[in-house]
């Protein structure tokens, strides 16, 4: 699978049962869960992206540090700890989390580069219904082998941002993958397509589990839905400050 918030292992608990009841997760109560996480992570992306336009950077730097080492560390928790009824308070506090990182982050590059974050909100809504209405129409199946070649470029991706990452420490000559050379382009716009498609393994996913694991789980999914979504936004953004710092 592509995203690794829905792993084999992860799906495989006590609560992965065949329930057809009220107390089992629901397509449409994972929307619900999706749309409150988002909504969270609107208000904090909000709060620092004012802090930040408002001069307050060393406030901002604080927060910015908590959003990136919580985010993660939360979602480390979510993915590796115990799914229980908990994953209400943890996914809503990763939530906030990504968007006390993504409101300093964005704000920065916008201030660079004016009007990079709405076009960079658009195409990620763009991407998130073409690949929704791909995935409702069929013209895009998530078949066992569509599952392995996105899984397989989401952890070549992985392995090189983290290459690339630990050459950087050691003063060697990198792929330019940052950069807005061609090939650091080019590899945004892979990764980006790459991002993309794994939505739909999450759709997918999370239609398949429906009325099989507790409904607590609509947390669980709507995280998962979430950790993509973020991925792609920051892909996008990246892509597009690539793009605009070369014409200027």
């Amino acid at each position: 699978m592509s995203n690794p918030v829905l792993q084999e292992r992860v799906l495989n608990s006590s609560s992965f049962n065949s329930l057809e009841n009220d107390s089992s997760m629901t397509i449409n109560g994972t929307i619900i869960k999706t749309c409150l996480l988002s909504i969270l992570l609107i208000l904090t992306f909000a709060y620092t992206w004012y802090l930040q336009l408002a001069g307050f950077a060393d406030k901002v730097a604080i927060l910015r540090t908590v959003g990136t080492f919580g985010g993660l560390g939360l979602a480390l928790f979510i993915c590796f700890g115990p799914k229980n009824k908990f994953l209400a308070v943890t996914t809503s506090l990763y939530a906030m989390c990504e968007g006390l990182f993504l409101g300093s982050y964005s704000a920065l590059l916008n201030q660079l580069f004016p009007g990079i974050v709405v076009q960079a909100a658009m195409g990620t809504i763009f991407a998130l219904f073409s690949m929704l209405f791909l995935y409702q129409s069929k013209i895009v199946r998530c078949t066992d082998k569509f599952r392995r070649v996105i899984s397989s470029a989401v952890f070549a991706i992985f392995i090189t941002y983290l290459l690339q990452f630990v050459l950087s420490f050691f003063h060697v000559p990198t792929f330019g993958i940052f950069s807005n050379s061609i090939v650091g382009i080019a590899f945004s716009g892979v990764v980006v397509i790459v991002a993309s498609f794994s939505l739909i393994t999450d759709f997918d996913m999370i239609e398949n589990l429906s009325g099989r694991v507790d409904k607590w789980f609509e947390w669980y999914g709507g995280f998962a839905l979430l950790v993509t979504i973020v991925w792609l936004y920051i892909e996008i953004l990246q892509l597009l400050a690539k793009i605009q710092s070369r014409n200027n």
